[in-house]
This record gives C-alpha cells, sequence and structure tokens, in this order.
C-alpha cells in the first residue's frame, strides 16, 4: 500500500517504519527540515530500541521515505495517517493545532479519495473536527474528491514500540462504513495471527478507549501508592500487599508496583485532558482527579525521606541518583519522577550526581537545564564517589544486581533510598545499608 504519516515524532516514526518494514511505501512528512535532514542521515531523534537498524535498512530500500514536502507524500499515497503531537494545553485539554493543520493541509493538496486515520491521542469529536477542516479546504479548492475520516489509536509502549507495532495485541479501529474497514483490515493483516485482534467500533469509543485505556493504568499505579502510603503508616509491607493481591486473576501483577509516581508523554496528559473533557460536557471526574493529585504527591516522597534523614537544610549533602528517565529504555524524561526529586534536592542546597544509559542528554539540555548543582557522570558508581546516599529513580536493568560491596565502599555513608521497591531488605541489612524504601512501614507487633 501506498502510505504518507504526517509527524515523525515517536509515534509517527515507528508507526511508518513498521508499516515500510512489511512492504509498503511510506512517505514521513515532517515540518521540521532539520529533523527530516537527520533521518535522511541515519540519525534517529529518539531512543526506541531496535528502531534505528530498521530506519535505515527500510531508507536504504526506498520503502521509506523523509520528507518536508506534504504535497509529495499525498500524490503518492492513498492511506495518510496524522500522528502528529497533541501536547496538553494550559488548561489541561489536548492541543488539536498541529493535528488540525495537518489536516488542513491534506484538505489542500489531496488528490484522490483518501482514507485520513487519526493515529495521535484525540479527544472524542476530533475526527469530526478533522473532517470538517478537510471539507472546508476542499470547497474552497472547489473539488468533489471524498475522503473518510478513521480513528485507529495507538498503543505503543516506550521500550517496547517497535514489537508492540509489529505484534499487536489489539488494533482498534473506529470508523462509519465498511469500506474503510476493509481497507484497514487489509493495511494491518500482514501484523496480526488472527481475527480477533481487530477491533471495529464507532470513531467516538475508538477515540476514548484509548484515553481509557491510559486513565485505567495510571488510577492502578495511583491505588497502590495509595495503598504504599497507607502501608507506611500501620507499620505494613506494600511489597508483601502487592503478592497477596496480585495472585488474585482479577487483578493480576500488571502495574501494581509502588514506586515514586508515573511520568512520561501519555499518562499525565491524557488523565490531564480526560478530567478537561468530561468537564467540557458538564460531568466531574472525581477519581481521575484524585488519580493525578496523588501521583504528584508521591513524586515528593523520596525528598521527604531523604528531608526526614538528613535534615532540612541539605547544603553540604551530595547524593547520586540511579535514573533520570521516567522509565527503563527510553531517554523520555516528560513528566518524569527525577525531576521533582533533583529539583526539591538542589532547591534545599544539596548536590545532586545523576547518571542515566540514555536519559542525560535531556536531562542536560531540556529538563533539568541551568541547573548548576546537577553533575552528569559516565557511570552509576561514579555517582557515589563522596555522596551522602544513593537514589534509585529508575529501574534500569543494569541496575537490578549492583556490586554492593562497591556501591558501600565509595558511599560517604552507607544509605540508599529505593524508589522503585528494586531491592531486597534482609540482603540490604546484611550489607549494612540504611535502606529507605517506597510503602514499608517499622514493623509492630499486633
Amino acid at each position: 500500500m501506498k502510505i504518507a504519516v504526517i509527524g515523525t515524532g515517536y509515534v509517527g516514526l515507528v508507526t511508518g517504519t513498521c508499516l515500510a518494514d512489511y512492504g509498503n511505501d511510506v512517505y514521513c512528512v515532517d515540518v521540521a527540515e532539520e529533523k527530516i535532514d537527520q533521518l535522511k542521515n541515519g540519525i534517529i531523534p529518539i531512543y526506541e530500541p531496535g528502531l534505528k537498524g530498521m530506519v535505515q535498512s527500510n531508507y536504504e530500500a526506498e520503502r521509506l521515505k523523509f520528507t518536508t514536502d506534504i504535497q509529495t507524500a499525498l500524490l503518492h499515497s492513498d492511506i495518510c495517517f496524522i500522528a502528529v503531537g497533541t501536547p496538553m494545553g494550559e488548561d489541561g485539554s489536548a492541543d488539536l493545532q498541529y493535528v488540525l493543520a495537518a489536516a488542513d493541509s491534506i484538505g489542500q493538496y489531496m488528490c484522490r479519495h483518501m482514507y485520513v486515520i487519526d493515529k495521535s491521542t484525540v479527544p472524542v469529536g476530533t475526527a469530526k473536527k478533522v473532517r470538517d477542516t478537510i471539507q472546508k479546504r476542499l470547497d474552497e479548492r472547489g473539488s468533489d474528491l471524498t475522503f473518510d475520516v478513521i480513528s485507529n489509536p495507538e498503543f505503543l509502549k516506550e521500550g517496547t514500540a517497535v514489537s508492540d507495532c509489529s505484534r499487536p495485541d489489539r488494533i482498534v479501529i473506529g470508523t462509519d462504513n465498511d469500506r474503510a474497514a476493509k481497507v484497514m483490515r487489509n493495511l494491518y493483516l500482514p501484523l496480526v495471527r488472527n481475527n480477533e485482534t481487530f477491533i471495529f467500533m464507532d470513531i467516538a469509543s475508538a477515540e476514548m478507549t484509548k484515553y481509557t485505556a491510559n486513565a485505567m493504568l495510571a488510577t492502578k499505579i495511583s491505588f497502590m501508592n495509595e495503598i504504599s502510603n497507607i502501608c507506611e503508616a500501620v507499620g505494613a509491607d506494600v511489597n508483601k500487599v502487592r503478592m497477596g493481591i496480585g495472585s488474585d486473576h482479577r487483578i493480576g501483577y500488571h502495574f501494581i508496583y509502588a514506586g515514586c509516581g508515573y511520568g512520561g508523554s501519555c499518562f499525565p496528559k491524557d488523565v490531564e485532558a480526560l478530567i478537561r473533557t468530561s468537564s467540557d460536557y458538564g460531568y466531574e471526574a472525581r477519581i481521575l482527579k484524585a488519580v493525578e493529585a496523588v501521583n504528584q504527591d508521591q513524586k515528593l516522597v523520596i525528598p521527604k525521606k531523604i528531608v526526614s534523614r538528613f535534615g532540612e537544610d541539605l547544603t553540604g549533602k551530595t547524593f547520586g541518583v540511579w535514573g533520570l528517565a521516567f522509565k527503563p529504555d527510553t531517554d523520555d524524561m516528560r513528566e518524569a519522577a527525577s525531576i521533582t526529586i533533583i529539583r526539591e534536592l538542589t532547591g534545599r542546597g544539596a548536590r545532586v550526581k545523576a547518571y542515566d544509559p540514555k536519559a542525560a542528554v535531556q536531562a542536560q539540555e531540556c529538563y533539568l537545564k541551568g541547573n548548576e548543582n546537577v553533575e552528569y557522570c559516565a557511570s552509576k558508581y561514579t555517582t557515589l564517589v563522596d555522596a551522602d546516599a544513593m537514589i534509585l529513580v529508575t529501574e534500569w536493568k543494569e541496575f537490578k544486581v549492583p556490586d554492593f560491596e562497591e556501591i558501600k565502599k565509595r558511599l560517604r555513608t552507607p544509605v540508599i533510598f529505593d524508589g522503585r521497591n528494586q531491592y531486597d531488605a534482609g540482603q540490604m541489612a546484611e550489607y549494612g545499608f540504611e535502606y529507605y524504601q517506597i510503602g514499608v512501614g517499622e514493623q509492630t507487633e499486633g
């Protein structure tokens, strides 16, 4: 099939590349000339395992092309994905300016019947806005060309996006006619193993599905963090509670790990957007507001533990931070807990020595830019030299089984604050560490 993908960010680049890998001819379009030039030269703007090699091989095979010229892309395409960003607006709603700008360009340059697919995460009602925008531009052209607008939300997880796209566990398609449904089935058939993967529905339900999925996962995380705080208060261990409830198949173990809060490009933005959408329709999303509030507070749990241990004034103290990205296997730091933790510490006079396998450049050039109390190190153990404590923030694989003797040798005082509950408390005691977890209260008889 001949496909155009507008937007070469996380979703657009992964989607376009995976579709090209299955033999389709794909044009990836972006207004940023520098990004397009980098992609042509094999420079990938994001870190995602397996993506770079796939981009290079498909580009060399001329199945994948990069351009700033949307007219040329549409001239050679029957299907056009809109995969641009929908950042959070000042009022919490999804900002649709880039989606509607893409729709306007489609209406301006399409030259045959076009299947327009909303891949961006957008609120209910966006498909109608896209349809109206395209039709307005066609009317201005005096054109009688026809088109279909289809909702096809993405369910990519950062760190496993290539496999999620190539072997999806479900493909949600929102459409109002059988012809468009058939085109979408044919597009995705090479990626699926059985028809159960396809879930067809109306457009509004498809738009709602993506927000609901992310809101549900965020709710599980905040719920477990709420439980972790209660566990600390009553003297229970949230790690044991998790095992106790996860064994119930109705609950399961996914997304019930206590930690220092969720971040990333999806959960914070989508929860807030769903709250705003609910408000626009006259409904107060009380649970989602609580999910968001708990998450913001959870990012302060580690700083509060540090203040409790070392005092409010941290001048002269140094902390080694392991992990900056909001999760492992990505360089994405959007809404990451590390930002809050580091700002809280340096705001009290502390120095921070940080290491992350992939996200250090993002921190230095964007999220912690200008913070002179942060030093970026080339290895995890370097962060600990003469540090007063180690702080684990992101559960990268290389942090799971470190050399604890080496950690103890390098630290000024043997103190570990574990924001992801990665280590065994008994083992930490054997090594002689002061070990602080999330959601583990002082044990009492009762």
